[in-house]
């Protein structure tokens, strides 16, 4: 016991143990070896400070901090589960629905208004072809999302299972529900999610509980293994069926040839620079080196995907495209190259619907980009940090 005693002694003494190792087994540690001389991450950074500083002008010093800053999320509802222990509970650490919640007094009467003002330019909306005959937001409510105040960077707790094994809410941005809310989801529409995983707009669309058959496709196989585990975990087996649910892992690209002019519903959720994500890990970063040639192709790519979702969609149904980018070249230039494109390619028309509706009824969760000519963009915001999301949506006439 002395001579162990004695050992530790003299181990703890021993600050440099290379001295006991052999020197032809001694390695050299290759700082060149171990870690990039330049960080995705700050590559990243120094694209959108020469992109955004000329895109967003002086909103681009506040937005910047916000995306350097830990992120907002909220909590989808399991429409699925047991809610009403779990809807209490978010409600006790004072957490908000904010889809259900008015926008001050009278906001949802003024929005719901026959003569209420949808456009302050109407004459720039028609240029591009928006929609000045547009209905008020007809939000499925069954939509449950809850958020901290604005302000608030508390965390949520992991979410329990219920007694059958389905989790209560799933963790996600609270942005990424506004497309689900956007596509207007109604009762007995075929649905299609062109790029799904990892699932968060996917179980947002399937807690309206109105969709008749939902179709999500994700090209990569690892993460539509992913996706199916998120189904598995939040949505019962009877729901899960070949009759009303259909897995699969093609090219998005090629559903035109698939199934042409088939689905009411067509979210178009494109892979994109993931600027939150890209500022914040080195991991799966779009702007290493290696990914420079897939990084200038996103646009072509996000194009092709969106054309492709436009052949999907029969006519008069609706088309959501959205990505988690500032960029106005993976934004409002894909909707304007892709429309062009099914015009005079495919000779589908489409109609930009406005969805100033929807920016109106959630100012007070979601600090919104002023004067877009195409779509919305929610900005992050250091009390609001929720986004980037970009959404534009399309009708097709014909």
């Amino acid at each position: 016991m002395a001579a162990l005693m004695d050992t530790r002694i003299l181990l703890r003494k021993i600050k440099d143990l290379r001295c006991l190792t052999p020197r032809r087994n001694r390695v050299k540690a290759k700082w060149a070896g171990s870690q990039p001389k330049y960080p995705a991450t700050n590559l990243a950074l120094q694209n959108f400070d020469a992109t955004y500083s000329l895109q967003l002008g002086e909103q681009w010093p506040s937005v910047r901090v916000s995306m350097l800053c830990e992120q907002k999320y909220g909590a989808l509802v399991n429409n699925f589960s047991t809610t009403e222990g779990v809807i209490a509970d978010l409600q006790s650490q004072g957490c908000r629905d904010f889809v259900c919640q008015p926008v001050g007094v009278g906001g949802l009467e003024r929005l719901q208004a026959p003569g209420f003002p949808l456009h302050d330019n109407p004459s720039t909306l028609e240029s591009v072809g928006v929609s000045q005959d547009v209905a008020p937001p007809h939000l499925r409510t069954n939509i449950k999302c809850f958020v901290f105040p604005g302000g608030d960077i508390s965390r949520f707790k992991p979410s329990r299972p219920d007694l059958y094994g389905m989790l209560g809410y799933y963790l996600m941005d609270a942005a990424s529900v506004l497309p689900a809310l956007a596509l207007d989801v109604q009762e007995g529409h075929s649905v299609l999610d062109v790029c799904a995983a990892p699932g968060g707009k996917t179980l947002a669309l399937l807690q309206t509980q109105a969709i008749r058959f939902l179709c999500v496709n994700d090209i990569s196989v690892s993460r539509t293994y992913r996706l199916q585990r998120v189904l598995n975990s939040y949505v019962p087996k009877e729901l899960l069926t070949e009759e009303r649910m259909r897995i699969t892992s093609f090219d998005g690209r090629k559903w035109g040839e698939i199934e042409r002019d088939t689905f009411d519903r067509v979210l178009v959720d494109v892979p994109c620079t993931t600027d939150r994500h890209s500022v914040m890990e080195d991991e799966n970063n779009i702007f290493k080196r290696a990914r420079t040639k897939e990084r200038q192709r996103l646009p072509q790519l996000q194009t092709e995907l969106l054309l492709a979702g436009i052949e999907a969609v029969r006519p008069g149904g609706q088309v959501l495209y959205s990505t988690c980018s500032l960029s106005q070249l993976q934004n409002e230039y894909v909707v304007e190259r892709a429309m062009h494109l099914a015009r005079e390619e495919h000779g589908i028309s489409l109609q930009v619907v406005d969805l100033r509706p929807i920016t109106r009824l959630f100012k007070d969760t979601f600090h919104f980009a002023p004067d877009l000519h195409l779509g919305q963009l929610v900005l992050p915001h250091l009390t609001a940090n929720f986004g980037p999301i970009y959404m534009c949506k399309l009708r097709r006439l014909n």
